[in-house]
This record gives structure tokens, sequence and C-alpha cells, in this order.
């Protein structure tokens, strides 16, 4: 198997608005990945059993008005089945309430452009390369520069959290190199500064910075926007 086949994920993506559908399937078809497209909830749970993907986007909408019974038949269908639920078809914060119990914490806007959707998706394609450990994550794609003894990147941002950030780029340093990482948060007229380590490190998806010491202000204008 070659290493891009080994990276491959089929990507099941079950939404009744087309637009939807075509926009994240040709993202991920872009990124060497096997889109598959479900418009009904029996094209959707006959994807589930027939292709096996590593990952559905759900359309709540598609159960006809009680998506969280919809997600119990995917789950009847392939229990372990990662699910990411389109933000937009959530009816209000009691879906996430009763969707957590089955195993869906993970969401995601619907109406991202193209070029935010692989960022955004990232964690979910490759979980094992992210520290679910940590705060939770905002997607995020700014500039990035990071100093590491004599060199100096540039890259942009995946997401931050309160504690790091996951950064994108094909050239990832080794885990545990210590680096400086600046940047600046939308809105903001200054650049923050932190000494950070690479605590993961995936050339299919990037790096992840963990902050070791940052300034108060920075820090609390960090903790603010996440």
């Amino acid at each position: 198997m070659t290493a891009a086949a080994a990276s491959s994920r089929t990507v099941l993506i079950g939404s009744a608005a087309t637009g939807v559908r075509d926009r994240f399937a040709a993202a991920l078809l872009a990124a060497g990945h096997r889109p598959l497209t479900a418009a009904r909830t029996s094209d959707l749970l006959g994807s589930v059993d027939s292709a096996r993907p590593d990952l559905l986007l759900l359309d709540l909408g598609l159960g006809g008005g009680d998506g969280v019974s919809l997600v119990r038949r995917i789950r009847d269908h392939a229990g372990s089945l990662p699910i990411v639920v389109f933000s937009g078809s959530l009816a209000g914060a009691d879906d996430v309430r009763r969707l957590a119990p089955l195993g869906v914490t993970g969401y995601v806007n619907e109406h991202l452009d193209a070029q935010r959707i692989l960022p955004s998706l990232a964690p979910h394609l490759f979980p094992d390369s992210f520290n679910r450990r940590s705060s939770a994550r905002v997607v995020l794609a700014i500039p990035v520069s990071y100093r590491f003894n004599n060199t100096i990147g540039g890259a942009v941002t995946l997401n931050i959290s309160k504690g790091g950030l996951a950064i994108r780029t094909m050239s990832p340093l080794a885990i545990s190199t210590v680096v400086r990482a600046r940047f600046r948060l939308p809105g903001a007229d200054r650049e923050i500064g932190a000494d950070s380590r690479v605590v993961w490190s995936d050339r299919r998806v990037g790096m992840g910075l963990q902050f070791e010491q940052v300034d108060a202000g920075d820090q609390t204008a960090v903790d603010e926007y996440v």
C-alpha cells in the first residue's frame, strides 16, 4: 500500500443540499480522499452498510425532523462510525445534549468555503494525530511564524486552543522540538508570542504546538478568543 493510499479516507456526506454535498465532496476529492454522497435516508443507510466509510458528515434534516433518531439508526448499522454533524442542522442546544451519549461530539459549519473544509475536518480524518485531551479547539486559518534553532518557518494554523496551535504544513518538525511561535488573532492589534513544543507531527496534516511559556496578557487574549 502506498503512503497516499494509507492516508486516504472514505467519507460519506449525507445532506439534502446539493451545494453542500458537492462542495465538501470536491474538497475531499482534491485532497486524495474518497467522497460518497447521499441525499436520502435510504441511500445514506445503504452506503453505511456497503461502503463502510471512515467518517460520516451528517445533515440531521435527513431524519425528517428527528435527527437524533436518525443517528440511533446509523448506530444500529455501524456502531463505531465517527459522525460529524453539520451545525446548521441542529435544532438547538438540546440536540447537542441528546447526541453526546450517541458518540457525536464533532460539528462542522456546512457553509465553510472550499479552502477551510479540509482544515476543519483534519482532526476527524486523522484523529490519532491530534491530542484530544487538551481544551476545546476553534478552527482558525491565520498566518503563523515559528523559530527553531536559527531557522524561521511560516505556515497557516488549522485550529487554536487555550493550550496550543495546530499548524498545517507538509514539513512538520520532529516531536519535542522547541519553537517560538508568533501569530496575530483576528481583530487584534499586536502579535502573540509563545514558547512552545511540538507534541504531534504528521506529514499528512501538519503538527501541533503546545504552549509552554506565554505572557499573561497574551494568554488572556487566547483564552477569551477560544
